[in-house]
C-alpha cells in the first residue's frame, strides 16, 4: 500500500488561508504534519497576494507581521509600566513588573524595552531559591497547563496524565493530576445542547451489515456516516457530513455547508476516498437519512464496489460512533464558539477536525495516540 498521502484541493485552500491569515508557516507544518515548501507551494497556487500589481513574496508579508507583533508587544509593555516610570521608581519596582508580566512577555524583550539589565533580573530570581517541592509542583502545573489549552481545555484528568507520562512523569496518578487541576480552576468542558431532529420519511430498504459489531482488523474496512447541524448568525443553520474509520476514530472525510441534499455527502464520500484510496468491499454505514438512501449516494458507492449498510429504523445506537464525534465536535468546538455567519464556522470547523481531533486529540480506544498516528503506525505495519 502506498504511503503517499493524498489532500483534497479544500484542504490546500483552507492551509493556504490559515498562512494567510498569519499563522506562521513553521507553525502550521508541525501542527498538520506538513513540509514548509508544500505548505507555500499551496498558498502561491491557491491564494497569491497581490499588492499594487504586484505579487508580493509570502515571507516578507510574514515577516512584516512578526516586526508588528514584535511592536505591539513593546507598546503593550511600556503600557503596563508607564504609570511607574514616569515616577521613577527605583529598579526592585521595574524587577516587580518584568516578574509579573513574565507570563505574557519574554523576559529579554522586557529588560530590553526597560533598560533593565538581565543579569540583574536573573540574579535576583537565585535570591529566595524556591523549596524543592514546590519547585516541582510548579513545573507539574505549568505541563499540566500547556497540556490542557492545547486540547482547547477538553482534557480531564486521564488523558492529561498520560501526556505528562510522554513528557517523563513516569509514576504520577490521576489522583495528583485531578488535584492540581482543582488547584489551578480547571476541569474538562462538558456543554449540552438541543438538536434539531429530521422528519423525513424513513427509507425501508437497505441491509445492516455494521449490526453494531464496530470491531475491526484494519483500516478502510468499516466507515460510518452522518450529518449534523451547527447554527450561525448570518446564515442560519449549516450542515456538516463526515465519515469516521472505525478502525482509526480517523475523521476520513467531511463536508460543510449551506444545504442539506445529496451533494452534501456526496462531497464527504470524494474526499474520504481521495484521500484513503480503500480497496473493495469496504462498508459504508449511515442511518436512514434521505440524502444516504438516493439514487445517487448508492450509486456513488456501489460504482466503487463498497457494500451499503443503512441502521434499524428508529435506532440510533447503530451509528453510535459517528453520533459520538459529533457530540464531541459540540461540545468541544461548536458550542465554545458564536459563529458569524458559514466562513467563519468553515475556518473553525477545519482547524478543529484537520488541525486538532485528527492530529492532536489522543483516544483511549487506540492506545492514547491521535487518530493520525495510528493510522500512520497501521500503514507502515
Amino acid at each position: 500500500m502506498s504511503k503517499r498521502k493524498t489532500y483534497t484541493d479544500e484542504f490546500k485552500t483552507m492551509i493556504a488561508e490559515l498562512v494567510l491569515s498569519g499563522k506562521p508557516v513553521k507553525e502550521v507544518a508541525d501542527e498538520y504534519s506538513l513540509s514548509q515548501s508544500t505548505i507555500r507551494g499551496w498558498v502561491n497556487k491557491k491564494a497569491p497576494i497581490e499588492v499594487e500589481g504586484n505579487t508580493t513574496n509570502l515571507e516578507e508579508i510574514l515577516k512584516i507581521k512578526k516586526e508588528n507583533a514584535r511592536l505591539k508587544e513593546e507598546n503593550e509593555i511600556f503600557k503596563k509600566s508607564y504609570g511607574y516610570i514616569r515616577h521613577q521608581v527605583n529598579p526592585d519596582n521595574i524587577y516587580e513588573i518584568i516578574k509579573d508580566n513574565s507570563d505574557t512577555h519574554s523576559i529579554d524583550t522586557m529588560c530590553k524595552v526597560l533598560d533593565y539589565p538581565r543579569s540583574t533580573y536573573y540574579d535576583k530570581q537565585k535570591e529566595k531559591p524556591e523549596n524543592k517541592w514546590k519547585k516541582v509542583n510548579k513545573k507539574l502545573q505549568e505541563d499540566i497547563l500547556e497540556i490542557y489549552n492545547e486540547s482547547n481545555k477538553v482534557y480531564g484528568a486521564p488523558k492529561i496524565r498520560e501526556k505528562l507520562k510522554e513528557k517523563g512523569y513516569k509514576n504520577i496518578s490521576i489522583k495528583r493530576v485531578q488535584r492540581h487541576m482543582k488547584k489551578l480552576g480547571i476541569r474538562s468542558i462538558v456543554v449540552k445542547k438541543y438538536r434539531p431532529n429530521s422528519t423525513k420519511k424513513v427509507y425501508e430498504e437497505g441491509e445492516n451489515l455494521l449490526n453494531r459489531d464496530f470491531s475491526t482488523t484494519k483500516i478502510n474496512e468499516k466507515w460510518v456516516a452522518d450529518i449534523t447541524y451547527i447554527h450561525t448568525q448570518k446564515d442560519g443553520w449549516t450542515y456538516l457530513a463526515s465519515i469516521l474509520d472505525l478502525h482509526t476514530q480517523k475523521i476520513v472525510g467531511y463536508s460543510f455547508s449551506k444545504t442539506m441534499d445529496t451533494s452534501l455527502v456526496l462531497r464527504a464520500l470524494d474526499n474520504a476516498i481521495t484521500t484513503q484510496r480503500p480497496s473493495k468491499g469496504l462498508i459504508i454505514h449511515s442511518d436512514r437519512g434521505s440524502q444516504y438512501t438516493s439514487k445517487e449516494y448508492r450509486k456513488a458507492v456501489e460504482t466503487k464496489e463498497f457494500r451499503l449498510s443503512y441502521s434499524a429504523k428508529g435506532c440510533p445506537y447503530d451509528n453510535a460512533c459517528i453520533e459520538s464525534f459529533h457530540a464531541v465536535l459540540k461540545k468541544e468546538c461548536v458550542y465554545l464558539n458564536t459563529f458569524i455567519d458559514y466562513n467563519h464556522a468553515r475556518f473553525v470547523l477545519f482547524q478543529y477536525i484537520e488541525g486538532f481531533y485528527n492530529r492532536k486529540r489522543i483516544h483511549s480506544s487506540i492506545n492514547y495516540m491521535t487518530p493520525d498516528a495510528y493510522e500512520n503506525l497501521c500503514r507502515a505495519s
